[in-house]
């Protein structure tokens, strides 16, 4: 966890931002970013958007991997369906009897398999981490303003947001 929080009114500013701390080049990188800055709807251009508030944090680079480079079994099987050679076999099936068993199979894998082999594991890490805590006692709907301005704002140049 990076316990790293973005705001904005430029939501193109937001994944600009959050994918360059990934460590992406948004316009080069991320197709929706480019296409919805070229056409106005927002700021997906770094160097156009305002960093305030923890600047030591705004300029991380988390070096992200990337759901490709470690896919386990399930993602690698579901990208074969969506875009691979199994999207045709898949769309047949699915008119088929055969449709019910995805349920079936999922909840199989997911349930008795993935959950108590790796899941239980992860949530419990999960609700160990100071956001689940704060999250528990409410402490999160009480920050105050100047609370906010000490994490991570993105705001673009273009934008009539300004916190504090």
């Amino acid at each position: 966890m990076k316990n790293v929080l973005l705001a904005s009114a430029d939501q193109v500013a937001i994944d600009a931002v959050a994918a360059k701390l990934m460590g992406f080049d948004p316009m080069r990188d991320l197709k929706f970013v480019r296409l919805a800055h070229e056409q106005g709807l927002g700021v997906g251009d770094p160097r156009e958007i305002e960093l305030v508030g923890d600047l030591d944090a705004g300029n991380e680079n988390w070096h992200f991997d990337g759901p490709f480079k470690k896919m386990t079994f399930a993602s690698r099987n579901q990208h074969r369906i969506y875009w691979g050679p199994l999207k045709k076999p898949l769309e047949w099936s699915l008119k088929t009897w055969l449709a019910p068993w995805a349920y079936v199979a999922s909840v199989t894998y997911h349930d008795l398999y993935w959950y108590p082999v790796f899941g239980k594991a992860r949530v419990e890490e999960a609700l160990r981490s100071d956001w689940a805590a704060s999250l528990r006692t409410g402490r999160m709907r009480s920050l105050t303003r100047q609370d906010a301005a000490t994490r991570t704002w993105a705001k673009s140049t273009q934008s009539s947001f300004a916190p504090g």
